[in-house]
């Protein structure tokens, strides 16, 4: 593979990884704007966020076999069309119960591209090259919370917030065309593979009971609940407790995404040292001391902008290292379902953040200590899911040529 080749991949796969987020930030600073004109709450719009991250689970169990049944190409254009429809449909939506129900379409649209881009990894590099080009990804990735929230912080200052979706809707339609032009179809369809839903649950449940997966897949969406956490929580914390506009909410998004970039990049040259385990275990016991310290603070009262913002930083941090790990480590496994398996696991982690944005709606009105509290808590048992997961995993993952393989 060409150096040019092995870029143009990478951003393709980066800008389909991209679109989740950038519709989950993008919309963020107009939770004002949007309660004023549908006359409602900002804990209801909030909801609008709650119903995308359960649309992105729902949608990931969807698009699994449908990926490995149909090829990549085909369920990857479907799923794009979906999103795009209902991107234009927010933007002349004009009840909230509506709208609410529009990300839940709009999500499970997206996240074929989410879950394609994923299995494309599996499928088109070796494994031991996996955790490097899920690292590569996160920067492109990274920057969708830098530039989503402030230049949505721009359109709805300046346009309002219905102008939001309608760039969505266009990206949307950049995504497809260049997906459907510039990726090589990375598997021929499969007709052996069923999609009665008895084929399909009994395939799910055979890579659930791999103990590699289930550990390293819930290790990894419980602890990364956390930056959903802070990404539903983050309205409310910066604009009506700590009172900041909404342009400058944008910035301060942004400034965030400079720790999960810079550390998932500084995870590619840790990588050239320790292993993907030893990488893990450390940015989770970092993660438990940030947040015990962040929840001590914001119990006291002890915090204010600069002070919760350097806080946060540091968290973000330790995610932008264990997100790419834990996710080579539970597709390692799996050559040819790739795409089972990495529906399997975003469902997992979209789910459970889609709970702990619920949370964040009930929980966390005039203080930030419910937010911290969430993330404090799932981190820990995070850490202690991969400590007792370890143990059942009786075999050890060793590098074998080009795979990881499993030796007794």
């Amino acid at each position: 593979m060409t150096k040019a080749k092995y870029f143009q991949l990478i951003l393709i796969l980066g800008f389909m990884t991209a679109l989740g987020p950038f519709s989950i930030d993008m919309y963020l600073p107009g939770f004002s704007g949007i309660a004023k004109d549908l006359q409602t709450s900002v804990t209801n719009v909030s909801m609008s966020l709650s119903s995308y991250f359960i649309g992105i689970s729902f949608g990931q169990l969807l698009y699994g076999p449908l990926l490995d049944r149909f090829g990549r190409k085909k369920p990857l254009f479907l799923g794009l069309l979906v999103y795009i429809l209902a991107s234009l449909g927010c933007v002349f939506v004009r009840n909230i119960d509506v709208f609410i129900g529009l990300r839940f379409i709009q999500a499970v649209g997206s996240c074929a591209a989410t879950v394609a881009s994923v299995a494309m990894v599996r499928d088109l590099f070796p494994v031991k090259d996996i955790p490097n080009v899920l690292s590569k990804l996160m920067l492109v990735l990274g920057l969708s919370p830098m530039l989503a929230p402030t230049f949505g912080g721009y359109i709805t200052t300046n346009f309002g917030w219905h102008i939001v979706f309608l760039i969505l809707m266009i990206m949307g339609v950049f995504v497809l065309v260049s997906s459907q032009m510039g990726l090589p179809n990375t598997r021929k369809p499969d007709e052996t593979i069923s999609l009665k839903p008895k084929p399909i649950l009994n395939n799910f449940i055979s890579i659930i009971k791999v103990p590699q997966f289930s550990t390293y897949a819930l290790t990894g969406a419980i602890s990364f609940s956390g930056l959903f956490t802070y990404v539903a929580a983050s309205p409310i914390l910066f604009m009506t407790i700590l009172k900041v506009d909404a342009q400058t909410y944008g910035w301060i998004f942004a400034f965030m995404s400079v720790s999960f970039i810079g550390s998932s990049q500084l995870n590619s040259l840790f990588l050239k040292r320790f292993s993907s385990e030893q990488m893990i275990f450390a940015s989770l016991i970092t993660q438990i001391i940030i947040s015990c310290i962040f929840l001590f603070l914001a119990f006291n009262g002890l915090l204010g902008l600069y002070s919760t913002i350097a806080m946060l930083f540091l968290f973000l941090g330790c995610l932008g290292i264990s997100n790419p790990n834990t996710a080579a480590l539970t597709l390692a496994p799996f050559p040819d379902n790739a795409g089972s398996a990495s529906a399997l696991m975003g469902a997992s982690q979209l789910g459970l953040g889609g709970l702990a944005s619920f949370a964040v709606g009930i929980f966390v009105k005039d203080s930030m200590v419910p937010m911290v509290a969430i993330m404090t808590c799932t981190t820990i048992i995070a850490f202690f899911i991969l400590i007792i997961g370890k143990k059942r995993i009786k075999k050890t993952i060793v590098n074998s040529g080009d795979e990881i393989t499993m030796a007794h």
